[in-house]
This record gives structure tokens, sequence and C-alpha cells, in this order.
């Protein structure tokens, strides 16, 4: 590496000199500062060939002096305040070092388990909070070719309100049906659903509270769909919907908790012991 490095250097020598900083010989000068033999090690790497090692040191020492050319050319330009950075870098390390000590705390400290009961508590106090911003269904649909010969079977399923069989309809769509949903138990977003059906609505909300079946055809496909529930925007958000919500709000109390009970913790034990003054 060493004899590498003395052949990559050979192409500078006409511009090298010795100096007396301990890191080598001098590579590059911009002004008043220098760039050093010692400050390229490990730039130039075994295997790389002597015209790359070459190019490699020469593209950096240009960086460098790049580099150095524009540093000087800002301090010329911008005033004492603007490039007194000694307080910015206090402020950061202060700051870096309250983050790193509070997130080690909360690790430590922090009780992270929210029963259901606590998140129902919170909900109910705070259904105001908690208003819908879309119309929401629970929705089943499947998707068939236009001439199939089970679209019978499946409107059987799906017309009747007093009829629904999950199970076997899931049994029935998996041979069948080209595309289906069948989730009656979590909401999902009207204008979700009609990106997945055809569905021609000016005003949803007259849609929804008139509609429960719906059969289309849109060749070369057939579409049928069951709205089993919805909630209209505006309504109070479902509990379900808000759940890791809420989770994280209490979650996010109990830390801010945490740490004011920290900060005055640490307060009044140096007020005990006369840690401080204030003059």
């Amino acid at each position: 590496m060493r004899l590498l490095l003395l052949v990559v250097f050979a192409f500078l020598a006409s511009c090298t000199s010795v100096n007396e900083s301990g890191k080598g010989e001098v590579v590059a000068r911009v002004y008043g500062n220098y760039l050093y033999e010692a400050d390229l090690e490990g730039l130039v790497t075994a295997g790389i060939s002597k015209p790359d090692s070459i190019m490699l040191v020469k593209r950096f020492i240009d960086n460098w002096i790049r580099k150095q050319l524009l540093i000087r050319q800002a301090e010329k330009n911008l005033t004492a305040a603007q490039t007194e950075f000694r307080k910015k870098l206090e402020d950061y390390r202060i700051s870096l070092l309250i983050y790193t000590y509070e997130t080690e705390l909360i690790k430590e400290k922090l009780d992270t388990l929210v029963t259901d009961t606590e998140i129902a508590a919170y909900y109910d106090n705070n259904k105001q909070n908690f208003e819908l911003r879309h119309n929401l269904v629970k929705a089943i649909y499947v998707i068939l070719p236009i001439d199939s010969e089970m679209k019978p079977a499946f409107k059987e399923f799906l017309a009747d309100p007093d009829t629904l069989l999950l199970d076997s309809l899931d049994l029935l769509a998996s041979s069948h049906a080209l595309s289906y949903y069948n989730d009656t138990l979590n909401w999902i977003r009207f204008d979700d659903l009609i990106m997945q059906v055809p569905l021609e609505v000016l005003n949803q909300e007259a849609f929804l509270k008139s509609k429960q079946y719906v059969e289309i055809d849109d060749p070369p496909f057939s579409y049928l769909l069951r709205v089993e529930d919805y909630l209209l925007s505006e309504s109070t958000s479902p509990l379900e919907i808000e759940y890791e919500n809420i989770r994280n709000i209490l979650l996010n109390q109990r830390r801010q908790k945490l740490l004011r009970e920290t900060q005055n913790g640490l307060y009044e034990q140096a007020l005990r012991q006369k840690a401080f003054e204030i003059y």
C-alpha cells in the first residue's frame, strides 16, 4: 500500500513540500490551509490500478480545493453573526443530550400496557373529538363474468337481508368469483368501495340511506354488492377505527406525565440541596 501511495504521489511531486505538522508531506494548499499526505490515507485501496489511483487522488484534491475556496468566500461575505456556530452547536448538543436521556428514561420506566377499558373510557369521554371526515361502510361484494351461471346463487346470498352465511359465501366465491370482498367486521371508506365497484353515485348520503343490495352489469363483469352498515361523515367515528389512535394518545399522555414528574423531582431535589441560586 505504501508503494502504491508513493506512485500516486509521484505525479504531485512538483507541488509537494515537507511540513512540520507530523502529517507527512503537503499535497495541496489553498491560501493558508494545507492538505497533507496523511489526509489521503485510506483513499486508495489495494487492487486499484495506477491510473485509477491517480485519478481518484486528483479528484479528491480538486474537490478539497473547491471546498476550501467556497469556505473562504463564505467567510469573506458572511457577517460574524452568521458564521457564529458555537452557540448553535452547543444548543444542538444539549438538545441531543436531553433527548437521549428522555428516550432511555421512557424506555426504562414507561408503562406501555393500555387496557381496553382505558381506551373505551377515553373514547366515551371524548366522542366530540372523533368526527368522521368520510362516509364509511361495512360491505360485501363479488365480481363475476357477466354471463356467469352462478349469479342467481350469489344473489340469493346477498340480496336477502336475513340470509348471509359468510363461510358459505367464501367457499362459493373462491371457486366462482373473479374477485370478492367479504368482511363485515371492519369499516372501509365508501370512496374506496366505489373504486372497486362502478357505482354511479351523485349523493353518497342519499344512496347509503336508500340502498342495501345493488347489482351492476358493466361488461364484461357483473358486480353484486351488499351494504351491511354505514356511517355518514360528521357522525362519531367508531371505537374500532379510533382504537390505535386513542392508545397512542394515552401513551403520549403518560410520556408527558413521566417527563414532567422527572423534571419536577430533579428541581425539588436540587432545591432541597441548595444546588442552585437565582440572583
